[in-house]
């Protein structure tokens, strides 16, 4: 059995193609253009990449992109009365502060300033608390881009067995929570988890989000899986630093139904939600519908 293909930054252009399409359409129907603040506090090169990415591809979907850059050594007063003040711009739909932040400001804090409805990473507490109780949140990025394409590979995933490797407050709790919406019997899985190779062979969907390169090997997938690899890892290879996922790629593929590839598996879907997160806010903050197909 040789896995297809699960192309993460294909299914990202077309994420972004239908976020262009709902934006164009709010322009001309309604005189509205949806606008997302990022708010980068040092000089955090990755983080800086990251950054220009997400304004770069704002602009291409026709959003308003305001970027804040800030001094690594900005007070947490100055930071939150930034927060407070793109909390009152209506012109901003969906705010972001970029992680990590310097060890001197108080990551929960921040985050918790954000307007929820506003909060496009969905890591406020209020969206955290809406999401594990069934309700209308923003829901984290990162698993709202595995659920659309597991999704879009199976149709309905009622009844499937999904264990999700890692437990973090970023993928794998809320990635644990989208799946049990869509009536998954759901295993969160970790380091401390006894006969994780065999808890893992019993699932017909397997996330891994647990930061750790090539740790799930083929002998732990199912035959005919789907398998979502969460992890970029840098390591040395052959004289050359190559990314990696959680997932040893090669032998998961000749015994899964579908895998992702990393790279260009989950990563390219962060950006894409983080557009289609935006919109959605847009669109609660004017009371127009939602987006279709771009929402858990």
């Amino acid at each position: 059995m040789t896995a297809k293909v699960i192309d993460g930054k294909a299914f990202a252009a077309e994420v972004r193609a239908k976020v262009a399409a709902h934006v164009t359409r709010l322009k001309e129907e309604n005189g509205i253009t949806p606008g997302l603040a990022v708010v980068l506090v040092g000089e955090d090169p990755a983080s800086q990449v990251y950054v220009r990415s997400k304004g770069k591809q704002t602009v291409e979907v026709g959003m308003n992109s305001y970027e804040h850059k800030l001094d690594a050594d900005t007070s947490e007063a100055d930071l939150l009365a930034l927060i407070d003040r793109l909390n009152k711009d209506a012109t901003v739909h969906g705010i972001l502060v970029q992680l990590p932040l310097p060890k001197h400001l108080d990551s929960d804090l921040v985050i918790n300033a954000i307007d929820p409805a506003k909060d496009v990473d969905g890591f406020h507490i209020s969206n955290v608390g809406l999401l594990g109780t069934g309700q209308k949140s923003m829901v984290p990025c990162t698993p709202l881009g595995c659920l659309m394409m597991l999704r879009d590979h199976h149709g309905s995933l009622a009844g499937m067995d999904a264990v999700v490797l890692g437990r973090s407050n970023i993928v794998g709790k809320p990635m644990a929570q989208l799946l049990l919406g869509d009536s998954c019997t759901v295993t969160i899985a970790h380091s401390r988890t006894k006969d994780l190779a065999d808890v893992c062979r019993r699932a017909d969907i397997v996330v891994a989000a647990v930061g750790r390169p090539e740790m799930v090997p083929g002998d732990w997938i199912k035959p005919g899986a789907t398998v979502i690899d969460v992890g970029i890892n840098r390591i040395e290879r052959d004289g050359k630093t190559v990314l990696v996922g959680d997932v040893d790629y090669a032998s998961a593929a000749a015994v899964a139904g579908a895998i992702t590839p990393v790279p260009g598996g989950v990563g390219p879907m962060t950006i894409a939600c983080l557009l289609a997160n935006t919109l959605t806010a847009c669109c609660r903050a004017n009371g127009l519908a939602e987006p279709e197909g771009l929402t858990a």
